[in-house]
């Protein structure tokens, strides 16, 4: 790996732990530089949840001050996440290569749409709190959902954080900030158990990983000092962006194979 190489993978690794804490979606800027730089997309992705782990890490620990007083809530969500990750990991390893290279451009756009469409989503769930005045709780439908969001986290994270707010939102009247914090534990779970499983059976990149690490674990811990102040807008506009020209690359390269 050339030293340019490394610096462009630590800036995306911070831009990526940066996303995740504050809105999520952070591999939607790691996936396609790993791409773009000549990895095969499965070492992209397998090195991606590694070396994203810590940064999901730091952003759940400094979002820790939102969660107190619901931490054993919390741990039932990671329950199902833990489950779902196992599930998303035996997928990929699996199904064959080519099966996860084609499928890989619906997940990135599937993923750059709900980006897009949070905002909407959340804006509807607030007036739903506010128009029918009910206090939600969690039950078997919201961990099932959770359930499924790990799979899908641990078959390809894109996105896994803006699903989990969605759900989440519709189902629970907890503060968005809780919320928020919740989200970052649960997709720490996601990346970590999915990690710890690739590390010792997929193909890795471990200079990604290195590098990755430690622009993420930086970026956590920004992310969830911004959150409040940065505009989402701006980071939303940014993942599209990268997003779509991913989508285009990755069908680009699948045609011309």
């Amino acid at each position: 790996m050339t030293w340019w190489h490394a610096a462009i993978i630590v800036v995306a690794g911070i831009w990526a732990g940066t996303i995740n804490a504050v809105v999520g979606s952070g591999t939607l800027v790691t996936f396609p530089v790993l791409v773009a730089l000549g990895y095969p997309p499965v070492t992209a992705t397998t090195s991606n949840a590694i070396g994203l782990a810590p940064g999901t890490l730091s952003g759940a620990w400094g979002y820790r001050h939102e969660l107190t007083g619901y931490w054993r809530q919390t741990a039932k969500f990671a329950a199902a996440s833990f489950l779902g990750a196992i599930g998303g990991t035996i997928l990929l390893l699996s199904l064959p290569k080519d099966a996860f290279e084609a499928v890989v451009p619906v997940l990135v756009g599937l993923a750059v749409i709900l980006v897009i469409v949070q905002p909407k989503v959340s804006k509807w769930v607030a007036k739903r709190r506010e128009g029918n005045g009910e206090e939600h709780k969690a039950g078997p439908l919201l961990m099932f959902f959770i359930f499924l969001i790990g799979v899908y986290g641990g078959y390809f994270t894109a996105a896994q954080g803006v699903m989990l707010m969605a759900v989440m939102g519709m189902l629970l009247s907890e503060p968005l900030q809780k919320l928020n914090g919740v989200k970052n534990v649960l997709a720490a779970v996601v990346n970590v158990v999915a990690g710890v499983i690739y590390a010792f059976v997929a193909p890795i990149s471990w200079p990604v990983v290195l590098w990755l690490a430690v622009g993420s674990t930086a970026g956590g811990f920004l992310g969830a000092k911004i959150g409040r102040k940065l505009p989402p807008a701006v980071l939303r506009g940014v993942i599209v962006v990268i997003g779509v020209a991913a989508v285009v690359q990755l069908v680009v390269k699948q045609f011309a194979n």
